[in-house]
């Protein structure tokens, strides 16, 4: 028997914090979770899989329309024309009281109720799945105790939709542990909400597939869900298939070497290369870079991530054409001297040091800044600001800490000036 076991697929997710960039994707992002699925229903077809199953989040909230079920109703006709049942349950972002909009799907839909848990049994395969979908999205008890006994002799399949213990960056919804999932008998958890593939073998086989497709740079790597292959009442083999039309991916560039942000491209402009020799998949990808290190060149990078990151556009551009966007360039460098070897010259720098040092404590400093950036503030658009972080520090008038920022670029400049 073989099956095919997804999550979180959040089915026409809205994009956001996109209209920053008028350089994004926007058309492929936008049906990414879509364009996915599509090739997740055309695996299970042409692998002529036993059953699906879905492990809660298929949709990211009430339809704004009814496009989203309609396209869902379509997909699972394809199954059902090719004779696979599809067993789906509900998790926090499409609970009952979620969801205000309902259309009717084909018979081999089988929906987990809400009320408590449930069973559903195929008896040619000698398989029983046991699962309960949530009725609202803050369901923080565990559901576990409420699922059924095994049923003795057969393939037994607890679906749900959990935050499983040690997952503390994911909201606390029906939490248990891997212990009592283990005690219950069942061969297999197929269990959603963590957005990252997990596999724990032992008395049962536990696993979260992650989520269809990365949306954000929340979400990297490769994605997908998995095909469990099952001999008798034991678990074969579990495998994942990627899925996923386009791929986030964090690159970390260590600026140490560089002294000028010529020099700080270029090292990015290397680091670009290898993560396109490491990934073989040609999907497009989605990059954000962080460039960290202690550097003399801290100076001149500090404040330009949007200049930057247009030269890196450019690079991207060069190196893979469309296959490769930046997401962001976030500067994270540090000063080549420290505060302590500054302080030691003695000489103009060090007496300019020990007098910012004062400054965000400097109400009059800080009212003179403030009366300053209001005229600025008053002019810009509220949308500006994504390409300069410390903007919105100044839009909620945390002036010391703006300080408190820009004196080490300030002092570098000054020091590698000299």
């Amino acid at each position: 028997m073989r099956f095919i076991h997804a999550a979180d697929i959040h089915l026409d997710s809205p994009l956001t914090g996109l209209s920053a960039y008028p350089d994004a994707p926007v058309e492929l992002l936008r049906t990414a979770t879509r364009d996915a699925f599509d090739k997740l229903v055309t695996l299970a077809v042409d692998e002529s899989v036993d059953f699906m199953v879905i492990a809660g989040d298929l949709y990211d909230g009430t339809w704004k329309d009814f496009n989203t079920g309609i396209y869902f109703a379509r997909q699972m006709g394809r199954l059902n024309a090719a004779g696979i049942p599809v067993y789906l349950l509900h998790g926090n972002h499409d609970a009952e009281s979620e969801m205000t909009r309902r259309l009717s799907l084909p018979a081999n839909v089988h929906v987990f109720p809400a009320a408590r848990a449930a069973t559903f049994e195929l008896p040619e395969l000698e398989v029983a799945l046991h699962g309960r979908s949530f009725k609202h999205a803050a369901t923080t008890e565990d559901l576990v105790p409420g699922y059924p006994a095994p049923r003795a002799g057969w393939f037994n399949i607890g679906v749900l939709h959990t935050a499983l213990e040690g997952y503390a960056a994911h909201a606390a919804y029906a939490p248990c542990s891997l212990a009592e999932l283990h005690a219950k008998g069942y061969q297999y958890w197929a269990l959603g909400h963590v957005h990252e593939h997990q596999l724990w073998q032992g008395d049962a086989t536990i696993a979260f597939p992650g989520n269809l497709q990365g949306r954000n740079i929340r979400e990297t790597g490769a994605k997908g869900a998995l095909l469990v292959s099952t001999d008798d009442d034991r678990v074969q083999s579990v495998e994942q298939l990627f899925v996923d039309v386009l791929r986030w991916h964090r690159v970390a560039v260590d600026v140490s070497a560089a002294r000028t942000l010529s020099d700080a491209s270029r090292q990015i402009g290397h680091a670009l290369d290898a993560l396109l020799g490491a990934d073989d998949s040609a999907l497009p990808l989605a990059v954000r870079v962080r460039l960290h290190g202690r550097s003399a060149a801290h100076g001149e990078l500090f404040g330009r991530e949007a200049p930057l990151r247009a030269e890196v556009l450019a690079q991207a551009a060069a190196i893979a054409g469309d296959r490769l966007w930046i997401e962001k360039v976030v500067v994270d460098t540090q000063p080549l001297e420290t505060a302590a070897a500054l302080a030691a010259r003695g000489d103009a720098v060090a007496e300019l040091q020990a007098i910012l040092a004062e400054a965000p404590a400097d109400d009059a400093l800080l009212d003179t800044l403030r009366a300053d950036f209001a005229d600025l503030l008053a002019r810009l658009p509220q949308e500006i600001g994504h390409d300069a972080p410390l903007l919105q520090t100044v839009r909620e008038g945390r002036l010391a800490e703006l300080v408190d920022a820009t004196v080490p670029s300030l002092l570098a400049r000054v020091a590698a000036a000299e």
